[in-house]
């Protein structure tokens, strides 16, 4: 039995045990008088039969691999396998995608013995998690159908259930935030055990290539982060922004104040398609057309180090992606100013360009410096773009028209083909990775607040 088969079998049995409360309650109803009607007696025994089997699936699923792989290596087969882990792994590895279907054969004779085996176990393994789920399930259910009785509150039970089921929702986001947080803290520390935390932060050299000879400069690599925050901060914080600030507070100016009701409805959603374009289509628009274009005008005025992958083109680019973001954010601020405030202006004899100068952006202003800080957060974690127009140099330069490189970029060019984890090359990614989420988290947790200080002043 798969576990697909069970949790078919755990739905179809949780529909049974809901109907049959439900027939119940109804034939209960036709005699006396029910707290709760039969439909939240039916929902209540199919939640009880439905949860706590699925619970089970869901933790035995990941507990399988595991229990596979014990009861693989325990066999005779297994037993035969080399005692080098790297090796072993690599045949097991081999099996597993025997036994699923994915080859036909591997590179080591003992990954097709094991293929068998391996399948054998998960059949077992799977049948064995199966065959609780579904038990559990019928005894849960038939633990909820003794308690279709015409005293019982099984629509305040419906609700526990449900209020549970939010709350675990809620609580995702949560632990996948603090578990990110944990697993790049623990390998940023690993990091930090093979290089010093102060040259990382305060190093103006990035070199994590390590020489072939330990006399030759930056043997033992150098990973000083400060090219790399520069570039990450003058690409998306400094020339998207003076790009997507101007372009995107206008826009939302021109369609909150004075575009016709139709061209508003027309312009907006075409605005904000912007939004759902891939960002590698960017790329591609950054690399083969907004370019060359910066790098002629660069050559033009006189700036002989102009070159094809440059700063300007990407941020150009990058803040062209993120106008809908603050233009959004700032029509939303806009409209929400309350209109009294409008009319008292023009009241007193100011012309609407006036009124929306001197009294509707500066109390719109909050929201709309909390939509530029989500923009720049949007921004700075940027990768496909700089990848194809800013290049991969880490340069510590004010030179717009000069090639630099990010976080984000770097950390996809350490993490790029066979690595091993365990030299300061790799782990470096880590610790760019730990940076770079927490000046992200700072700048929303601003914006957020900057916003709900906003939104509290105005409801």
């Amino acid at each position: 039995m798969s576990l697909t088969l069970a949790l078919a079998a755990i739905l179809a049995v949780a529909a049974v045990v809901g109907w049959h409360g439900f027939s119940r309650a109804a034939r209960l109803r036709t005699a006396t008088r029910l707290h709760s009607l039969p439909s939240y007696h039916g929902a209540y025994a199919a939640l009880w039969a439905a949860i706590p089997a699925l619970l089970l699936l869901a933790a035995w699923s990941p507990m399988q691999s595991r229990l596979v792989d014990r009861a693989v290596l325990s066999s005779p087969e297994g037993r035969s396998l080399p005692a080098f882990d790297m090796q072993r792994e690599s045949i097991l590895s081999e099996a597993r995608e025997i036994a699923y279907g994915q080859r036909e054969q591997g590179f080591n004779p003992e990954s097709s013995t094991l293929a068998p085996r391996i399948r054998a176990e998960e059949s077992r393994f799977a049948l064995m998690g199966g065959a609780a789920a579904i038990l559990l399930a019928l005894l849960a259910g038939a633990f909820a159908l003794r308690r279709t009785k015409p005293e019982f509150r099984a629509r305040r039970g419906v609700e526990r259930w449900l209020m549970i089921l939010l709350l675990a929702a809620s609580l995702i986001a949560i632990l996948t935030t603090l578990g990110i947080l944990l697993s790049l803290m623990f390998e940023s520390l690993r990091f930090f055990n093979l290089y010093p935390v102060g040259s990382f932060l305060f190093g103006t050299e990035w070199s994590p290539q390590t020489a072939i000879r330990a006399d030759q400069a930056g043997s033992s690599g150098a990973f000083g982060s400060i090219p790399l925050l520069w570039g990450t901060f003058f690409i998306g914080a400094i020339i998207a922004m003076i790009v997507a600030v101007p372009l995107g507070l206008m826009s939302a100016i021109f369609l909150t104040q004075y575009a016709h009701p139709r061209v508003r409805s027309w312009l907006k959603p075409i605005l904000e398609i912007l939004a759902g374009v891939p960002t590698v289509v960017y790329g591609y628009f950054a690399a083969l057309t907004v370019a060359p274009v910066v790098r002629d005008f660069g050559l033009a005025i006189g700036v002989s180090s102009a070159s094809s992958e440059s700063a300007l083109a990407a941020g150009l680019v990058m803040g062209i992606m993120i106008i809908p973001f603050i233009s959004s954010m700032a029509d939303d601020s806009i409209a929400a100013v309350p209109q009294a405030m409008r009319d008292g202006s023009l009241a007193m004899g100011a012309t609407k360009s006036e009124t929306i100068r001197k009294v509707v952006l500066p109390a719109a202003l909050p929201g709309v410096i909390g939509g530029v800080l989500l923009a720049v957060s949007r921004a700075i974690g940027e990768t496909m773009i700089v990848v194809m127009a800013a290049g991969l140099a880490a340069n510590l330069t004010a030179n717009p028209f000069a090639s630099v490189t990010t976080v984000t970029t770097q950390i996809v060019q350490l993490l790029t083909g066979d690595q091993e984890f365990d030299s300061a090359k790799t782990l470096a990614a880590f610790a760019l990775g730990l940076a770079l989420f927490l000046i992200t988290l700072v700048l929303n947790l601003i914006a957020l607040h900057v916003v709900r200080k906003y939104q509290e002043q105005y409801e």
